[in-house]
């Protein structure tokens, strides 16, 4: 089986008040330096079968029409090259 990854994110004009509160908290428990914290969430699918141009743009589609409010986040669709490489290795 192949994994899919599906990172969803606001969009960046979208105000982030989760990303702003860690942010916020970073300093206080001694992690200073991050200009700034966007959060997002992230679906791994284990897709039966090839991963090919058929299976991903099914995918796309269930990203944009389940997965994601795109109207105010944006999503990204990958192969998870580690489990692609364990895969070759068998």
């Amino acid at each position: 089986m192949a994994r899919v990854v599906v990172d969803v994110m606001l969009k960046p004009e979208i105000l982030d008040p989760q990303g702003q509160a860690v942010q916020r908290a970073l300093p206080r428990l001694g992690f200073e330096g991050i200009a700034d914290v966007r959060q997002g969430k992230r679906f791994e699918l284990e897709v039966e079968g090839p991963v090919d141009e058929a299976a991903l743009a099914r995918i796309h589609e269930m990203a944009e029409t389940f997965l994601a409010n795109t109207v105010i986040e944006d999503f990204t669709v990958r192969v998870d090259g580690e489990a692609a490489a364990a895969g070759a290795d068998r």
